[in-house]
Formats: structure tokens, C-alpha cells, sequence
């Protein structure tokens, strides 16, 4: 997927989704939506500029090898030039060399959520903390971490101590908003979204997130307009246009919508919702092989994904694939224990698998036969 330049204190791969701002998404606190947005979200925070910077450092570390505040000005370039193994790699020999300064042991946790390490990046913030290091950075980092591990009120709270600093914090905001999304509380989660956005419009996480639950609460028209001004920002990025296909289906323009959706899953293969729309117009126009592949990717990064692995089951059925069918149908069972139907499918398709046919055939109702009374003492 094509890498986004995100918010400027840049944390890495993270997480998603706004305020009772006037504006809004029509009804949203009265249903449920559509489609749930993801508490999860693919953000990166690489930037060229600083491999220059980076690479200025190296005469200097030539010529004092043993000063740690040179590796920690490189590992903090690095990692914002996206060179996260060399930041780290940085950042560890300047502890080596020096443990002492609260702000190594921040970029290190930097580093380290980074490369997805969230325990660990977690207990180094915790020491640069420990150590006397405070900002709103750490505390956004901090706060993102709590997101990954989905405790949103710890997460709230990481995000409030770095407004409290600095009020108009973009990454706070929309964090805050991802946190809400966890929460359920949508009117929360939209308005910190748009309050993000207000302050940094330039954001395509944002404006994906702001058009995905316009669409989720059947309100297009701002989804399209969201998801429009993302896609000038970021052209290749798939979510936003998985957003612009979505407003075409809720305005019942399904081709425009198909064509979008293939468009997305050319540009990012890991966007499951894409390959699961399509696969839902092709198993409904009973195309099984058409459907078969977009199911298999969309179930590779949802597993759970409603209605998909029934589909799956049953496209490879209806193409006779009686082996593959039964080990989806098995998969079924797993996931709904004592669900007699899945079980009963299990069954009999595992059995076609073998060459064994199954008589479904209704039997015949026997009509029952009155007993035979014996009359004591006569033997009839």
C-alpha cells in the first residue's frame, strides 16, 4: 500500500476515526450504520528530507564515535525518513553509551511502535516519562499505543494530557476521534475528526475516515465530497477510493460503483471491503469463480467477516469443488458451534468429497400399523 505522510510527530502504522460540531451526519445517533469503520488503521509517517540530515551526521560520528547524542540526532532523522531498523539500531548504541537522557529512551519507544513492537515501545515511554521527558508527542504515542491494545478510556486519557498542552494538536484530535470509534460514540468520533481536520486539511486519513462514516450512515453526498478531496491529495490511495465507489452504490449507480471498487483492489490488495463488494455482486449473479478470489483475499485479512466464508463455502460447491467447500463449511462449524445446519453441510459435502453420495430423498411416511391384542387364555 502506498505510504502516507501523516501528522508531523509522526508515529507510525496505527490506528483510526470526530465532536457535536454543528455539522453533520444526519439520524447518526438514532441507527446503527452500515458498515463499521476500522478501529484499525495503516498510517505511515515517512518523509525524504531527512536522510540528507541523517547522512550529515556521519562525518561527525567518524569523528566521535563514542557520542551518544550523534546517534540519537541520526536515529531521530532516520526515523523520520522511514529507516525505522537504522533508527533503532541508532538509538540502541547511544544508550550503550549513554542511558541517562529521558529523550533517548522517547525515540526509542518512537522506534519501536514503529516497527509494531507496541509492549515495548510502551515501557520505553514509560521510562522516558519516568526519566522527566513530557510532551504532548509522548503523550499522543502513548495514547496511540493504548489504541492498539484497544483500551480507548486509557487511550482518552493520554490524548487529553496532550491537548491540555497544546489545544489545537491535529494527531490529538484525530486519535481522540479513533477512540470514540472504539467507543461506539459516533457524534464524539465525527466531531474530533472534523476538529483534526480544521486544524491540518491536508490529511487523507482523515478525510477517508470522515467519508467512510458519512456512508456508513447513508449520507453520500458529504462522502463524495470528503472523499474527492482526499483523493487530490493522495491519488493511489485505495480507501479513499473505496469511499468514492461506496457513495455511487448507496446512489444506486452499481456499475460506477464496480468499476471503483476494482480500481481499489488494483491499488491495494489488503483493502478486504473492496474485494468483499465485489464478490457480493458476483455471487449474486451467480458467478462463483468470479467471486472466489475476491472472497479468499477479503477472508485472508477478516476472518470473521460476516456472510464472506458462507459465500466461499458455497461458491465451491456450486462449482462441485466438494473438498474445498467442505473445509469452509468445517470452518463454519468452528466459528458457530451447534449451528445444526453448518454441521449438517460439513457433513454432507465432506461426504461428496469422498465419492459418497447423499440420499436426500424424503422418505415415505409409514402409516402405523395397530398392535395385535391377545385374548387371555385363547393364545390369539
Amino acid at each position: 500500500m502506498a505510504a502516507l505522510k501523516y501528522f508531523s510527530h509522526a508515529c507510525v502504522r496505527t490506528f483510526l476515526m470526530l465532536t457535536p460540531l454543528a455539522v453533520g451526519v444526519a439520524g447518526c445517533g438514532e441507527r446503527a450504520p452500515d458498515e463499521r469503520p476500522e478501529v484499525m488503521v495503516n498510517l505511515a509517517t515517512v518523509q525524504s528530507g531527512p536522510k540528507i540530515q541523517a547522512a550529515e551526521l556521519e562525518g561527525a560520528i567518524a569523528r566521535q564515535p563514542r557520542n551518544a547524542s550523534l546517534y540519537a540526532r541520526r536515529a531521530g532523522f532516520r526515523l523520520e525518513a522511514g529507516l525505522i531498523p537504522a533508527a533503532l539500531e541508532d538509538i540502541n548504541r547511544a544508550l550503550e553509551l549513554d542511558d541517562s537522557p529521558a529523550d533517548f529512551y522517547f525515540i526509542k519507544a518512537r522506534a519501536l511502535r514503529a516497527q509494531g513492537k507496541v509492549k515495548q515501545a510502551l515501557t520505553a515511554a514509560e521510562e522516558a516519562s519516568r526519566r522527566g521527558y513530557s510532551s504532548a508527542d509522548l503523550n499522543l504515542l502513548v495514547g496511540e499505543t493504548y489504541l492498539v491494545e484497544r483500551h480507548f478510556q486509557d487511550a482518552l486519557d493520554q490524548l487529553d494530557r496532550a491537548l491540555q498542552q497544546e489545544p489545537d494538536h491535529a494527531g490529538a484530535l484525530f486519535y481522540k476521534g479513533i477512540a470514540y470509534v472504539g467507543l461506539q460514540d459516533t457524534l464524539q468520533a465525527l466531531d474530533y475528526l472534523r476538529a483534526s481536520l480544521s486544524r491540518d486539511p491536508r490529511q487523507p486519513e482523515t478525510l477517508h475516515q470522515l467519508a467512510f462514516l458519512s456512508n456508513a450512515f447513508r449520507v453520500p453526498a458529504d462522502a463524495a465530497k470528503y472523499a474527492a478531496r482526499g483523493l487530490k491529495l493522495a491519488p493511489n490511495y485505495g480507501p479513499l477510493w473505496y469511499d468514492y465507489g461506496r457513495q455511487f452504490e448507496l446512489q444506486n449507480q452499481p456499475d460506477s460503483a464496480l468499476r471503483i471498487y476494482t480500481r481499489t483492489v488494483q491499488l491495494d490488495t489488503t483493502f478486504y471491503r473492496a474485494d468483499y463488494r465485489l464478490a457480493l455482486v458476483a455471487y449474486k449473479n451467480h458467478k462463483y469463480a468470479d467471486a472466489i478470489p475476491h472472497l479468499q483475499r477479503a477472508l485472508r485479512r477478516a476472518p470473521r467477516l460476516a456472510g464472506a466464508r458462507q459465500m466461499l463455502a458455497e461458491s465451491y460447491e456450486s462449482l462441485a469443488r466438494y473438498a474445498e467447500a467442505a473445509d469452509q463449511y468445517r470452518l463454519l462449524v468452528a466459528e458457530n458451534p451447534g449451528n445444526r445446519h453448518w454441521t449438517y453441510k460439513a457433513w454432507k459435502v465432506g461426504n461428496r468429497a469422498h465419492g459418497v453420495i447423499v440420499d436426500e430423498t424424503p422418505r415415505q411416511a409409514v402409516e402405523a400399523v395397530e398392535p395385535i391384542s391377545v385374548q387371555p387364555g385363547t393364545g390369539l
